[in-house]
């Protein structure tokens, strides 16, 4: 049974296991992932990306949940995660639902990617992101609104 969880008020104590579940995933993706090829470099260049080659992608039949029951919950509540989700971004790491990796969510994706690399770091990322989340809404978010102006 998932605990209903106020974003605002749980942050400061969910941040720190949200930024190591993040790194955690996203240092398997780029061991097991595969690199973007020639026409998604392009892509990801078009959206803003400055180093489209330490992109990897890692198709799965549906995105990792954290173990953490707090961090899961909120994950799942606020819409993050869950199983209408296709796509997820963690710094040069982006899974993808299998049956969905196209052109348009790749774009969405790799605009995050970008996102990232504008704040340097996961660790810095996700408190920014998971703020406008809980602020706002997953997506009023304004680092979702950005990612969909840039879908094509």
């Amino acid at each position: 049974m998932m605990n209903t969880i106020n974003l605002r008020l749980a942050l400061p104590y969910l941040l720190d296991p949200a930024i190591k579940w993040a790194e955690s995933k996203a240092s398997e993706v780029q061991y097991k992932g595969h690199a973007l090829g020639h026409s998604d470099l392009r892509l990801a260049m078009k959206v803003g990306v400055r180093r489209p080659e330490l992109i990897r992608t890692m198709i799965v039949d549906k995105l990792p949940l954290p173990d953490h029951p707090g961090l899961r919950d909120a994950a799942l509540q606020t819409g993050l995660l869950g199983p209408t989700m296709i796509g997820l971004t963690l710094g040069y790491s982006i899974l993808v639902v299998r049956g969905n990796f196209e052109s348009r969510l790749l774009a969405h994706e790799c605009r995050h990617v970008h996102q990232y690399e504008s704040y340097g770091s996961i660790a810095e990322y996700i408190p920014v992101y998971l703020e406008q989340v809980a602020s706002v809404g997953y997506y009023n978010a304004p680092f979702e609104k950005d990612a969909r102006a840039h879908e094509f």
